[in-house]
């Protein structure tokens, strides 16, 4: 049971890992904007106002952008944005909106493939773990429904004890349900047939384990270059919207 415990959160640790980073470096870019924004634009406002140079439109909008930054106008998203979190957080508190966004957790751009292949381990590992000791089927479904960390996920693996009550094939509710993945319902499959059940479960957490772990390296190795090239445009843009006129006023005075 301590390897299960230590390889569930090993899992689930490398997924925080790599959906940390990019939130990371985004708050990172955020501070970064608001610093030049709100710091530095307003240094160039100053030379470019007692030179009477002529403003190209990126830096206009550049010193309107600043401005509102340093107005109370910069409340209203901030506070929208807090509020939006807010409501997200008591929403998931909810039956329903825990599931509308477990739902979302597993459809989401990037990330849904991985939280959906960590979930599929997850109840696999758990699932294998409590049968191979001797714990009844319908009993180790039921401990996982409140382990496997998504409702969605939870919600496939009920029907799986109800079907199993009524007779039926836990394979067969799980394909109904149309959360897991086709390869890992065909394994579970065989795993009943062949009455091996619980050593296909191993099979499949330990194939889904290293999908993560090759998913969360692939993902890091794109998602740095592209968080650094962000950054790297944003500052340029900043920069670039204050040296264009310092190049129009040399043009100038040449």
């Amino acid at each position: 049971m301590a390897k299960l415990l230590e390889d569930m959160a090993r899992l689930q640790n490398q997924i925080k890992s790599a959906m940390a980073y990019p939130v990371t470096v985004g708050i990172l870019a955020v501070i970064v904007f608001f610093a030049m924004t709100i710091f530095l634009i307003p240094v160039f406002a100053g030379i470019f106002e007692s030179l009477g140079a002529e403003l190209p439109a990126l830096t206009k909008f550049m010193l309107y952008l600043s401005g509102i930054m340093r107005s109370w106008k910069i409340l209203i998203p901030i506070v929208g944005f807090s509020g939006l979190v807010f409501g997200i957080k008591q929403y998931y508190k909810t039956p329903i909106g825990r599931l509308h966004i477990d739902k979302f957790l597993l459809k989401m751009p990037l990330f849904g493939d991985l939280n959906e292949k960590s979930a599929v381990a997850r109840f696999c590992r758990v699932f294998g773990t409590l049968t191979r000791s001797g714990v009844p089927i319908l009993t180790s479904l039921e401990i996982v429904c409140n382990t496997v960390g998504n409702k969605v996920i939870a919600n496939a693996v009920a029907e799986a004890q109800s079907e199993i009550q009524q007779g039926g094939m836990m394979s067969l509710a799980l394909q109904n349900a149309n959360v897991f993945p086709q390869l890992a319902i065909q394994m579970i499959c065989i795993g009943e047939e062949t009455g091996e059940l619980d050593a296909m479960m191993m099979k499949v957490a330990d194939f889904y384990e290293d999908e993560v772990e090759q998913a969360v390296k692939a993902l890091t190795s794109v998602i740095e270059p592209l968080m650094m090239v962000l950054i790297a445009g944003m500052v340029g843009v900043i920069l670039l919207s204050m040296y264009l006129p310092m190049f129009a006023i040399f043009d100038q005075v040449v």
